[in-house]
């Protein structure tokens, strides 16, 4: 984007600073570390990992969502519960590949969501969150009635299923978690190219005033919609790769609201709610602390409880936004600037 001043003057706008710079170059370099894990990793490892994908991409979703939309939902577990259960329904009774299933079940999911919108989206504020709830509480009590999928007590994919994937248990762990790697990856890229398009700058007004952005040309409902299906997308497909590395799904583990959508929360607040880089610390901390305190069975909830309580009264802005009022670290390059550039004669 450029124009021209008076004074000769090219005006552009660039993203990013010499932060976003250096934080990019190591994500790159984490990227292909991270790639070559199943050559360096064990197969437990191999799980911990694909796990921390996923919520990664949870809660950068959710983040999208909540952080920079305004639309604080607490029933995403619908669509992680939706994705896992279109994946089995079709890998089962419609003889797709699991793989394939995957994309598809983000694709109906969002198919579903478009109605879903429609309903919830008369709600504001609190109610739509409790609105979001409640339609997570239907997908529930729908898939726990569907006999073909083992009804309330779930189901498993079927041996032939599993070993159509690959041929080994070792090929099949390296398969998933290379995947799990690639969606977490083009979950992220998604969210940043959006937030570096026209619909992140109505995004961020939003979030500041609706009614400024409004008064400015922005279909706000078009645009909180289509945030509301992207992420519901997302979600879907997710939700999909969790149980499908699970190889068995249930309505209660599939529409769980402590897994996907509270802890999902908890991450995204202490590590900063509206900013991308949030979710990935969030992310970190929550499994540090999963890993040292889960022996301690309820205690362990209390004490997260106690660090997001701790994380909101102390940084409200999150983890992130702490190091960035301290040092202006960005590892994503969004950050618009001005910069004036000299035109020569001759290009005038």
């Amino acid at each position: 984007m450029s124009a021209k001043t008076s004074a000769g003057k090219g005006v552009r706008v660039a993203f990013g600073s010499r932060w976003s710079h250096v934080g990019t170059a190591l994500c790159a370099v984490s990227l292909i570390a991270l790639a070559a894990a199943p050559f360096w990793g064990g197969r437990d490892d191999l799980q911990l990992l694909s796990e921390i994908y996923a919520y990664v991409a949870l809660a950068s979703l959710w983040n999208l969502l909540a952080g920079y939309a305004g639309l604080v939902s607490v029933g995403q577990q619908a669509y992680v519960g939706l994705g896992a259960y279109i994946l089995f329904a079709l890998a089962i009774l419609g003889g797709v590949s699991p793989l394939w299933a995957i994309p598809l079940s983000g694709v109906i999911s969002a198919a579903i969501a478009i109605p879903v919108a429609a309903l919830v989206f008369r709600l504001r504020g609190h109610y739509f969150a409790i609105g979001t709830w409640i339609v997570a509480e239907v997908f529930r009590l729908l898939a726990s009635q569907v006999s073909l999928l083992g009804g309330g007590s779930g189901t498993s994919l079927l041996a032939a299923v599993v070993i159509g994937m690959a041929p080994t248990r070792q090929l099949r762990d390296f398969l998933l978690y290379w995947i799990a790697l690639a969606l977490v990856v083009v979950v992220l890229a998604t969210i940043v190219l959006l937030l570096r398009s026209r619909y992140g700058l109505a995004l961020k007004a939003i979030r500041d005033s609706e009614l400024a952005a409004t008064c400015n040309g922005i279909d706000v409902r078009r645009t909180k919609v289509l945030v509301y299906i992207v992420t519901a997308f997302g979600t879907a497909m997710v939700g999909a790769l969790i149980f499908l590395q699970k190889l068995r799904v249930s309505p209660d583990a599939a529409f769980s609201v402590n897994d996907w959508t509270a802890f999902v929360i908890f991450i995204t607040v202490i590590g900063g709610i509206g900013r991308i880089e949030g979710p990935i610390i969030g992310t970190i901390v929550f499994f540090v602390l999963r890993q040292t305190l889960a022996d301690l069975g309820t205690i362990y909830l209390m004490m997260l409880g106690l660090v997001a309580i701790l994380v909101m009264l102390t940084t409200p802005k999150g983890l992130w936004g702490l190091l960035v009022e301290r040092f202006g670290w960005q590892v994503f390059p969004l950050e618009r600037k001005v910069v004036f550039e000299e035109r020569s004669a001759a290009r005038e």
